[in-house]
């Protein structure tokens, strides 16, 4: 590709550079079992959650997924976000049970043997915490920091509608309320229309079992909706005829309006891209060939398209959309882009199936006015400066 070249041959000193034999040829490596887990090269120490301490015990704490140093659509399992509200607990699944009762025919306690009994899917969805970021208040170097409470993966599970029809709901039946098993109980009150098509209870995550800051042993996953409705350790569903209102959905996860009423209930996580790479902390250190590449998810469906501009949203330019374009999953775009050194803001915005189009951060202001903590889906620039340096552009 024209503007593209490798350094010159010898130019580079250094005795494991060509021509020279590197020393890793010269004797056999590690043997085979000595890490009967796998683990990242040691060179790649720096591939890491960002973890946030909300409190000096890490009770309540948040850890951010690295996104530009990703690439793809799914994130492994060790660099999956995580944020809970009363520790992770440490649950043995032989004494772990689910409660089904209320508004339902049959009132039901299940096992982990029972559940993993029923017919199974696996399907790729993303996760997003609703703060993610901070609505109106852009701090942060890098994707991480900005939008790194964002994941994706594949989950494997029984359809909850498989669960809910062993147990028969009754007439007027509307919500369930979820609980989960932490010394919080965080509960969650979700729509039954959303349980009954493409809710799920999950034990697998990636191929392997859901480790335990995922939920472990069993957690709700609700594709598109906001992550904390995702109720892990998953101990109790009530069938109701109300929500619960509970702290989870009153005094947060709630977006305090312009006109003194609150925005409640939210649900579904609205279209949102990031450039990962070059982002925030990273830096161009030539002219010429370099490839925009990001992600795109929206919890309406699929992404439609994605738009790239380097003039600060004067001009923008189509990007290509990596397959599968997956529902309710990570998209994974990219654009061929040629730097001349000239200093440039580079944004991209996501448009779904829907029509939607990612606002401006002054878009969405006008709209929810600065009360808001909730719900940021604001397009996300980045500066590049002459020296190659990349920083937040709205910092």
């Amino acid at each position: 590709m024209a503007g593209v070249a490798g350094s010159p041959a010898l130019a580079e000193q250094g005795n494991n550079l060509p021509p020279n034999v590197p020393e890793w040829m010269k004797a056999p490596g590690d043997p085979m079992g000595s890490q009967p887990y796998g683990t990242p090269s040691v060179h790649e120490k720096g591939v890491v959650k960002n973890i946030s301490k909300t409190l000096p015990q890490y009770i309540s704490a948040s850890g951010r997924t690295p996104l530009q140093e990703l690439d793809g659509i799914i994130t492994p399992n060790g660099l999956f976000y995580e944020r809970h509200h009363g520790g992770v607990p440490t649950i043995d699944p032989a004494e772990h049970r689910l409660m089904l009762h209320g508004m339902v025919d049959r009132p039901l306690v299940f096992t982990m043997e029972d559940i993993r009994r029923f017919p199974s899917q696996s399907r790729i969805h993303f996760l997003e915490c609703s703060g993610n970021p901070v609505y109106t208040k852009p701090y942060g170097k890098t994707a991480s920091d900005l939008v790194g409470l964002l994941s994706c993966a594949e989950w494997t599970g029984v359809p909850l509608k498989t669960v809910l029809d062993e147990a028969g709901l009754q007439p007027g039946a509307k919500w369930i309320v979820a609980e989960g098993a932490d010394a919080a109980a965080l509960t969650r009150s979700i729509p039954i229309e959303k349980c009954l098509d493409d809710a799920m209870l999950v034990y697998s995550q990636n191929g392997e079992r859901l480790r335990p800051q995922q939920g472990y042993p069993l957690r709700l996953l609700l594709p598109g909706f906001e992550g904390n409705m995702n109720v892990k350790w998953l101990r109790r569903l009530k069938v109701t005829a109300e929500p619960a209102y509970s702290r989870e959905e009153t005094s947060k996860y709630t977006d305090p309006m312009p006109d003194g009423t609150s925005r409640e209930f939210t649900f579904y996580m609205e279209a949102k891209s990031i450039i990962t790479r070059p982002s925030g902390g990273q830096k161009l250190t030539t002219h010429g060939f370099h490839e925009i590449t990001g992600i795109a998810w929206s919890g309406h469906g699929k992404i439609k398209s994605v738009e790239i501009s380097f003039d600060e949203g004067k001009s923008w330019q189509q990007a290509e959309l990596q397959e599968p374009v997956l529902t309710r999953a990570l998209t994974r775009f990219r654009l061929p882009w040629h730097w001349d050194g000239t200093p440039a803001v580079i944004q991209s915005r996501a448009i779904d199936e829907t029509g939607y189009t990612q606002p401006t951060l002054a878009e969405l202001v006008k709209v929810r006015g600065l009360n808001s903590f909730y719900h940021n889906n604001a397009i996300w620039p980045w500066r590049i400066d002459a020296n190659g340096e990349v920083t937040n552009a709205q910092a």
